[in-house]
């Protein structure tokens, strides 16, 4: 009985470790409660796209994120996806990438914003199929910004037009949110020094339809687990 106690608690700390390295590695961790498994995906710091960040600089590899996304939908041992975001934003493309791969999952997927949501962090946020936010998280909405050479023709006012456009209409598809109201939030001159846009907190994203509800990780849980059983039930 002793040595199988001894291996039930080997067996245990293997798995407790198993946990900690994913959570280093990937940011992401599995865990089960009454027979569901929930996949809890974080994205933090800068997302990272076609470039590598500097060192000491803390970011999201949409590298990493995308087959990760592929393999929670289709994995048999992971029933829905806890997105949870405090992110300053990053790579346009990229962002927008990881939005489309979570708004086109069937498993139940909930997000929630802590700390922030800010920029391309936003499509990710009303990703889920629904959003919670902390009320004092805070969310940042501005126009599309670049950085380099930037040549002084039409065409490159007409790509920045239509990247906004693809931004505007995948927020306003995925939220409760009027396109009007969102643009209006983006040409905002008072909020933000030497740019336009808007700052807003939790209370204010769920007034304006941006975020479903005000709620912490308990009510993100809660409301995961029902998407879970409601699916089980079909």
């Amino acid at each position: 009985m002793r040595l199988l106690n001894s291996e039930a608690t080997d067996k245990e700390r293997n798995t407790e470790n198993d946990k900690i390295d994913e959570i280093y590695e990937s940011g992401s961790v599995v865990a089960e409660k009454s027979g569901s498994r929930i996949h809890c995906l974080t994205v933090i710091g800068q997302i990272e796209g076609h470039y590598e960040l500097g060192d000491g600089q803390k970011a999201t590899k949409y590298e990493h994120i995308i087959p990760l996304l592929v393999s929670i939908e289709e994995s048999d041992e992971v029933d829905g996806l806890l997105l949870v975001l405090n992110t300053m934003g990053g790579d346009v493309e990229a962002g927008l990438a990881i939005a489309e791969m979570v708004a086109g999952m069937k498993k139940p997927t909930v997000s929630l914003v802590l700390g922030g949501g800010h920029s391309i962090g936003v499509p990710l946020a009303v990703s889920a199929k629904k959003s919670f936010i902390v009320p004092s998280a805070t969310m940042t909405i501005h126009p599309v910004r670049v950085s380099g050479t930037v040549i002084g023709v039409p065409q490159t006012y007409y790509y920045f037009e239509r990247m906004q456009d693809r931004i505007i209409n995948f927020i306003t598809d995925h939220s409760a949110v009027s396109e009007k109201d969102f643009r209006a939030m983006l040409t905002r001159t008072d909020q933000i020094a030497t740019d336009t846009g808007s700052l807003i907190d939790g209370n204010e994203a769920v007034r304006c339809g941006l975020i479903d509800e005000c709620g912490s990780l308990s009510d993100a849980l809660a409301e995961l687990h029902r998407q879970i059983g409601q699916k089980n039930i079909r």
